[in-house]
């Protein structure tokens, strides 16, 4: 490959090169614009194809994606670099450095943005630069490519997260952030304003900003050398003293729940320490009883990394959701089994919630509720008709008059009901059961007395239940998919606020005639179905929960899959 002085090559890798040309700088005759632009040209569509032959369905798409971004970005510069100006490097360039070098404060690594090669060609050009020894073109085209890659790729990330969640588990998201970031390079290059305008796509709702700080907390104590474990042993209470107490008092101080300022009694299981555990056990989700049992001891052992760990994969689960929640909208978080409602950044209400179970998982989507349906009926799905209602009606025939449930056939489109005793229900059979069943409105319907209607491609709804008593249970995956609420009455009328029509005292009135009625919200309401097992509270304590259907294990897979290959700037190709 022909080499040229790092001056020479500066000076002709400018936008205006070709005014710049006409004048005397003193590099090598015979080279113009045209056989330049062609070379970064073909250097680009070489790498670009060459990586495209790629079939790894983890990260294919996003780098099409950003591939045709680096091919836009250079066409519309007729293929001139774009941090190469005639002054050397663009301080842009340590601006974005900089910015990639942050990248962990956002639960992203440095390395996915080929910081290490960029560090190293930017070294061996400005070196070259400071010698006048030649360089080759290669260096500068690639490193160009990788500055431009670095910032797409980082910006797509914090746009949208690493991966497709729809590709990883049951989920369904809108288009959430459009953003043409071809022209946001070009303005950020152009105003100078690189770090001010990644900074910018950061999310800026409070659940991110308080995890943001609650990252930095724990990478600090991870940094300061983690914290101690807890022999295993006898329950440990109040009163209690010896090396297990000592070892849980020192395990606590690391973590922030005991001021070592005031452990006088290192040794002394005492009033401060058993307060100490409660708001431990509250904020893992464990029974709070002030008592260090089995549970408690196993979550005090979960290593200080693995935890920061947990917080990157939720927070990769923020940036999945859409920017604007709705300054009014429902909030359901299936690890906590909770739904908040919430009104101007603050919960207004919270109850308990019941989430589908590990075989029938509750998906993860964002939508708005429209309507709601008072004293429902429930249509029974087949699949829970033949795999749950059958063998009941074969035990006890009298089961379905016992729940007020209807039996239907299809005849010629039309539904038509038929008396349950006329059928042998000891001959249907998956493979047979051409049935209907619907559940007439009352106190035995399952969906109790609303159900909540918001469009999605998975037909779940929230309702209210027939079987209040699960909603004393600490762990709470029971359904099917759908979820079930705590306080239907109260949820109705936050979500119909605004409707004269529709009071407490007007819905509970309605509800007490017994009759099926849909009514429809004014203004649709957000509604977002999460799946978080680390978030940080309104208080600043980091909640820590249960990974109950095994999806922290599959996003942390698909994240560690992530082919190296993915970078078009891979120090191989140059």
């Amino acid at each position: 490959m022909v080499k040229y002085t790092s001056k020479a090559l500066i000076l002709i890798l400018v936008q205006a090169i070709a005014i710049i040309w006409t004048s005397n700088f003193g590099y090598t005759q015979g080279f113009n614009v045209e056989a330049l632009s062609e070379q970064v040209r073909e250097h680009l569509r070489n790498r670009i194809d060459k990586e495209l032959q790629l079939t790894n369905n983890v990260n294919e798409d996003e780098f099409i994606y950003i591939s045709a971004l680096l091919t836009r970005f250079y066409a519309r510069r007729n293929y001139l670099p774009a941090w190469i100006n005639y002054d050397g490097t663009s301080p842009q360039i340590d601006a974005l450095i900089k910015t990639i070098r942050e990248s962990s404060r956002q639960g992203l690594k440095p390395d996915e943005y080929n910081l290490g090669a960029i560090e190293y060609k930017l070294r061996e050009l400005r070196q070259a630069q400071e010698k006048a020894t030649p360089v080759y073109s290669s260096t500068l085209i690639s490193l160009d490519l990788m500055l431009t890659e670095a910032f797409f790729t980082y910006s797509s990330h914090l746009l949208d997260g690493l991966v497709n969640p729809e590709r990883i588990e049951a989920a369904s998201y809108p288009n959430r952030y459009e953003v043409d970031l071809v022209f946001l390079l070009k303005t950020a290059l152009e105003s100078n304003t690189v770090e001010k305008t990644l900074s910018s796509l950061i999310p800026q709702d409070q659940m991110y900003i308080r995890m943001q700080k609650g990252l930095a907390r724990y990478q600090d104590i991870s940094t300061s050398g983690g914290w101690n474990s807890v022999p295993d042993g006898p329950k440990l209470k109040k009163g209690d003293s010896g090396a297990r107490v000592q070892a849980l008092r020192r395990r606590l101080i690391a973590e922030g729940y005991v001021d070592p300022i005031l452990s006088n009694n290192i040794n002394i299981f005492d009033d401060k320490l058993e307060q100490a555990i409660s708001k431990y056990q509250y904020n893992h989700g464990l029974k709070v009883d002030g008592i260090v049992g089995r549970d408690t001891i196993a979550s005090l052992n979960i290593p200080v990394d693995e935890r920061v760990r947990q917080i990157e994969l939720n927070m990769e689960r923020l940036r999945w959701l859409p920017r604007d929640l709705g300054r009014r909208h429902v909030f359901i978080n299936i690890p906590n089994f909770e739904l908040d409602f919430v009104e101007n950044d603050k919960t207004v209400i919270t109850m308990r919630a019941v989430v589908g179970k590990y075989s029938d998982p509750s998906p993860i989507l964002s939508s708005e509720i429209t309507y709601l349906v008072l004293n429902p009926s429930w249509h029974v799905p087949s699949s829970i008709a033949t795999s749950e209602i059958l063998p009941l009606i074969r035990k006890d025939p009298s089961y379905l008059a016992r729940n007020n449930i209807k039996v239907y056939t299809i005849v010629d489109g039309n539904r038509r009901e038929i008396n349950p005793e006329t059928v042998d229900w000891t001959q249907v059979s998956g493979k047979n059961h051409n049935y209907r069943f619907r559940q007439r409105p009352g106190s035995q319907n399952v969906l109790g007395r609303v159900k909540f209607i918001f469009p999605n491609p998975f037909d779940v709804y929230l309702h209210d239940t027939s079987s209040p008593e699960l909603f004393g249970r600490s762990t709470r995956t029971f359904s099917h998919g759908c979820l079930r609420v705590q306080k239907p009455v109260e949820l109705a009328e936050y979500l119909l606020q605004g409707d004269p029509e529709w009071t407490r005292d007007t819905i509970l009135g309605a509800i007490n005639k017994r009759g099926e009625r849909t009514v429809w919200l004014t203004e649709p309401i957000p509604i977002h179905i999460a799946y978080l097992t680390a978030w940080v509270d309104d208080n600043g304590s980091i909640q820590f929960r249960n990974d109950i259907y095994g999806l922290d294990k599959v996003l942390n897979e698909a994240l560690y899959k992530r082919d190296k290959a993915l970078s078009l700037s891979d120090e191989s190709s140059h």
